[in-house]
């Protein structure tokens, strides 16, 4: 079956290219798709008007709504969809399991709960919007924390024994969130719900600022890491004898993945399926090398989101979804499919 087949190198440079175009279209819908109509031909000629070339043809307020709103909206769903598919992937190779995604180890559950303290605040301690993102970032770190504390720094610590560390501090999180939730008012859980499902709805340039270090620096790793990735593949023991330090990837990879996951979903909330799906469709497309996988999952992440982004800011306009709620819609159906079509390539 073709995949099954190793891939060749057409292939691969076939697949590259298509999901470049992929990311050219999705920031093309992500500026020129909206409810107030703008055509595509002025956009780029405010574009190129900054630059030197021509001049603008954009009234002010189309140009506050391109600029403004569309724009930091587009580039943090390219770098949310980029690090959520990169740190999915790398899960995925680092314990050896392709049902892992971004959110394994409890960030979901830490952010979760730091999200849920600064909206509930019941005792008035963090009166500021700020605080949210805070908060969910630091409860996302220090669960990923304690689930390497309790499954992952004893030398003979494997991959399974971090799972399930990271299953009973996701546990714990939750269960403290959910009290919280008990204690508060309508109101708070109605805002606790809007943002554990996920949107990019008050993306701005601060924000993208804010997480851009994180991803560039956090994907970079991730990528690197995939020749010893490969390496891994094998076994844990096969590949110390082939001189790979095991336990020091495995940290630092772990490390950068959540890290960078950590900040994304502090600024944006928790979007599920891209990193599960994404790395599945890449790797049914150019094979199991991480050195591939990685690499374009990146873009085709940062793609798929800001697309996803797009149906959920105009499919109900002038409301809008949830992108937690879109990414699931399309991410349930796409996951069960690429389970059956490996399934029917195994058979």
């Amino acid at each position: 079956m073709a995949w099954t087949s190793p891939p060749s190198a057409r292939r691969v440079a076939v697949v590259t290219a298509a999901t470049v175009v992929a990311v050219a279209l999705a920031v093309a819908c992500g500026l020129v798709v909206g409810p107030t109509s703008i055509p595509a031909s002025r956009i780029l000629g405010d574009a190129l008007s900054h630059l030197g070339v021509g001049h603008s043809s954009l009234t002010s307020l189309q140009s506050l709504i391109v600029w403004q709103v569309r724009a930091p909206r587009m580039v943090l769903g390219l770098l949310a969809g980029a690090m959520l598919a990169v740190a999915g992937g790398t899960y995925q190779g680092v314990f050896r399991n392709p049902l892992a995604d971004p959110y394994l180890l409890g960030v979901a559950a830490g952010a979760g709960l730091g999200a849920t303290v600064a909206i509930v605040d019941m005792s008035n301690a963090f009166a500021t919007p700020a605080w949210t993102p805070l908060l969910a970032f630091a409860g996302a770190m220090v669960a990923v924390t304690l689930t390497w504390l309790v499954g992952g720094r004893n030398l003979r610590s494997t991959p399974a024994t971090l799972v399930l560390a990271g299953v009973a501090v996701s546990a714990l999180f939750t269960s403290a969130q959910t009290f919280l939730q008990q204690q508060s008012s309508t109101q708070s859980i109605a805002r606790v719900y809007i943002w554990l499902l996920g949107s990019l709805a008050n993306a701005s340039w601060h924000s993208v600022l804010i997480v851009v270090p994180y991803v560039v620096a956090c994907t970079g790793v991730c990528v690197a890491a995939g020749r010893a990735l490969d390496v891994m593949s094998v076994g844990d023991d096969e590949a110390r004898s082939l001189g790979l330090s095991v336990r020091s990837v495995r940290l630092v990879v772990v490390v950068a993945s959540s890290l960078g996951t950590a900040a994304i979903v502090s600024v944006v909330g928790l979007i599920g399926f891209v990193g599960i799906i994404v790395p599945h469709i890449v790797r049914l497309l150019v094979g199991t090398s991480y050195r591939r996988i990685l690499p374009i999952s990146v873009v085709f992440g940062a793609a798929f989101l800001v697309l996803a982004d797009t149906v959920a800011r105009t499919v109900m306009a002038p409301s809008e979804l949830p992108l937690g709620v879109v990414t699931a819609v399309i991410g349930a159906p796409v996951f069960v499919l690429i389970l059956s079509l490996r399934r029917t390539g195994s058979s």
